[in-house]
């Protein structure tokens, strides 16, 4: 009999569940979407239940194709980080999941900022924003009160997900750094932070390692699903962790390029002690005692979902990726800000909106289509600069999501960060890289790397084109000015 892993991927639309075999090849993949909610201007929230739902779904399915003639040995997690669900004492969801793109803590993260100072940084590794889970905690305390008092646990979302399925309530590091209360110098939740903030202590998860050993599926988890009752879960890991090893990025010059709901520039790191001062995020790896800095813009792959779902909503994806080849490279000098939901890096700015600017009259929509690419891949550069001004050596850029699934993008992205792009054979990363937690936890490989030879697989490099690329640095100068320009208009506009 055949013995698989399963890598599960929650993520902000949709969670995908992938099972692997002892080669790495994936045998089945399977995926089910659930609705966000957005019950006022910022607000993002999901119901945590849709996201056990859609897992038991996708299970039960891969469980039909592959029963009498296989098992499972392990599952293991990739979830959307920051995002906070609350349960009380009974266990019971208090309120919906406030999402980590949501905007409504603003004055929250400005208040941590301004009354714990450089402090922030120096236990957590990160200044606070509107997308961490602590300002979310405060914002809670200050306008729902009564359902903050109730408050017995919080947990990441697919903390929740394995807490359904095993009963075992904890978070992995990889997610608890996310949350802007642990100390990534001595792996604890800092009391220091808790106290200040007015957060019982009681309402933090116990701490694991991500490929710790969890438990086992429940009783009517396996009825539900067809799962073997042996089948062992892993702890897992936070998205952006979990893809790094879903793309090998362990201990090289490598960096990694995530283009998702959310744009995500990602580096493997010696210490948590770097030169960034929480500029870039930083964070426990996925894998014990490794850490990785990243950075983050808020909209990259929604706002190209938002611009079809607007403009073109007959057309698919890779119907505007063909209209934008028909555009020529600067796009007409039509520039497009991804600012849809506000900025995280480089500005921390929960105010600004999106922009076009340059239109004329020779504008087309094949222009309009180059522009929005275009301005996603210079809101990634945005975050290269940042490594590059610290003088961090990057010889590859390993290139997963949507951008990775376009040879023009992944050409585009070449051309505009001047570096060599490698993409995966198989691009989903953070669910391979949840499977690989699930294989490593269940004792396949001797170490990570025997295990990133098994299970990562590489295209070929896309080289950039010099003529382009000093094109590009000369549109990028332009596009990293419009911000310092609307950004006085997007604040005046809040005040209306």
């Amino acid at each position: 009999m055949e013995r698989y892993v399963l890598g599960i991927d929650l993520g902000t639309s949709a969670v995908k569940v992938s099972c692997l075999d002892h080669s790495g090849k994936i045998i089945d993949q399977e995926k089910e979407n659930y609705p966000v909610y957005n019950s006022a201007e910022g607000f993002s929230e999901q119901n945590p239940n849709d996201w056990v739902q859609g897992t038991l779904e996708a299970i039960k399915k891969i469980m039909i194709k592959i029963r009498n003639l296989a098992k499972i040995d392990g599952i293991s997690f990739s979830g959307q980080m920051h995002s906070l669900v609350i349960l009380d004492k009974n266990k019971e969801i208090i309120r919906p999941a406030i999402l980590w793109n949501d905007g409504r803590t603003a004055a929250e993260a400005k208040y941590i900022n301004e009354n714990f100072g450089k402090k922030i940084v120096e236990i957590t590794g990160n200044k606070a924003t509107a997308g961490f889970t602590l300002p979310k905690l405060l914002w809670l305390q200050k306008n729902e009160p009564n359902n903050f008092a109730r408050i017995r646990y919080f947990m990441m979302p697919k903390d929740y997900v394995r807490y359904k399925m095993t009963g075992k309530i904890n978070t992995d590091y990889s997610d608890a750094t996310g949350t802007i209360m642990l100390d990534i110098a001595h792996d604890c939740w800092s009391n220091e932070i808790l106290n200040f903030f007015k957060v019982p202590r009681y309402y933090c998860p116990e701490l694991v390692n991500s490929t710790d050993f969890i438990g086992l599926p429940l009783h009517e988890v396996c009825g539900k699903t067809g799962l073997n009752q042996d089948a062992k879960i892993f702890a897992g890991g936070g998205d952006n962790a979990v893809a790094a090893i879903g793309s090998g990025i362990l201990n090289s010059q490598n960096i990694l390029c995530s283009i998702g709901t959310s744009g995500v520039v990602l580096a493997d790191e010696k210490s948590p002690h770097t030169p960034y001062e929480g500029t870039l995020q930083m964070e426990h790896h996925a894998i014990p005692e490794h850490f990785y800095s990243m950075g983050v813009t808020l909209a990259a792959g929604e706002s190209l979902s938002w611009f079809k779902n607007t403009f073109f909503p007959q057309k698919s994806f890779s119907d505007l990726l063909l209209m934008a080849q028909k555009s020529d490279l600067g796009a007409n000098k039509l520039f497009f800000t991804p600012y849809i939901n506000g900025e995280r890096t480089p500005y921390s700015d929960s105010f600004i909106r999106g922009s076009f600017t340059g239109i004329s009259n020779t504008s087309t929509k094949n222009d309009f289509c180059r522009a929005v690419i275009e301005g996603i891949t210079y809101s990634l550069q945005d975050l290269i600069s940042i490594y590059e001004q610290n003088n961090k050596t990057i010889y590859n850029i390993i290139s997963i999501g949507g951008g990775a699934k376009s040879k023009f993008w992944l050409k585009l992205q070449a051309d505009v960060f001047g570096k060599n792009i490698v993409a995966l054979k198989n691009e989903q990363g953070p669910g391979i890289g949840a499977a690989m937690i699930a294989a490593m936890g269940c004792r396949w490989f001797k170490d990570w790397n025997s295990c990133i030879n098994v299970f990562v697989k590489y295209n070929e490099i896309i080289a950039p084109d010099p003529h382009n690329t000093a094109l590009y640095k000369k549109y990028y100068h332009l596009y990293h000015k419009i911000y310092n320009s609307i950004a006085p208009l997007a604040r005046a506009a809040t005040r209306l």
